[in-house]
């Protein structure tokens, strides 16, 4: 038997509705999915993950915006 997955909501998702980025860990892995749509999960390492979120702090990202 697995073990469940505990989800953690982004602080920056507001109430109940279903446009929040979901985080959780399984051992080294980093799992992301977004509510609306919880069957579809992204994975990645915790390393990499760290380094995106700081890319997107730092603007990297700021020219794909419209």
């Amino acid at each position: 038997m697995s073990t469940p997955i505990h989800w953690r909501k982004s602080s920056f998702s507001g109430g109940d509705g279903p446009n929040c980025v979901e985080l959780a860990r399984r051992a080294d892995t980093a799992l992301i999915r977004e509510s609306d749509d919880p069957r579809v999960v992204l994975t990645t390492t915790r390393p990499r993950l760290v380094a995106f979120i700081a890319g997107v702090k730092a603007g990297d990202f700021d020219h794909l915006a419209p």
